[in-house]
């Protein structure tokens, strides 16, 4: 079917559908309030749970001292092989020294050493943070910053102090979960 090039496009639209019968506009309530913003509930509650966690962490277990042993397990890694870490049976793969470091400067160290170490699939690795002698205060800020900082982590499976050759209670073994 062909149609003159003149013709409007609008017409040969109405012509096509025929008659129509227009809508009712459709009336909204209005109750004068905006409709509350949308929330993000299941993060809301995500964090509020891992922040509960990390200060049930800190409640059940006050600060670590300079003599203390730091040492976790997942309740998924089998006992003989914390056994092994304890004893200092595994292969250091590599080794971060926060001596010196402030509290801020060890966590970025920390962050970036485990990201190393998982880029080159390391499973076993010492974090050397000294006993905190000079600390002021009496606990010892590094050792308490790295309990807690390898506790929350998902990639460490376990950590202890190391034995005393190999830095004793100023220093940790962690064993690396793969990928």
């Amino acid at each position: 079917m062909s149609y003159p090039e003149d013709e409007d496009d609008a017409a040969l639209f109405r012509s096509a559908i025929g008659e129509v019968t227009p809508m009712r506009p459709v009336e909204t309530p209005v109750t004068g309030k905006p409709r509350p913003k949308p929330r993000a509930r299941m993060a809301e509650q995500d964090e509020s749970q891992a922040l509960g966690e990390f200060a049930r962490l800190l409640r059940s277990s006050g600060p670590l001292d300079a003599g203390d042993v730091a040492s976790y397990r997942r309740e998924n890694l089998p006992a003989r092989m914390f056994q092994r870490l304890k004893r200092g049976q595994y292969s250091v793969q590599d080794e971060l020294d926060l001596h010196g470091a402030t509290a801020a400067q060890a966590e970025m160290m920390l962050r970036e050493f485990l990201l190393e170490a998982h880029a080159h699939e390391h499973g076993c690795v010492r974090i050397i943070h000294g006993k905190g002698l000079q600390s002021d205060g009496g606990a010892p800020v590094l050792k308490n910053l790295v309990d807690r900082m390898l506790r929350q982590r998902n990639d460490v499976l376990a950590f202890h102090s190391a034995p005393l050759t190999q830095g004793g209670t100023g220093a940790v073994l962690v064993l690396l979960a793969n990928r």
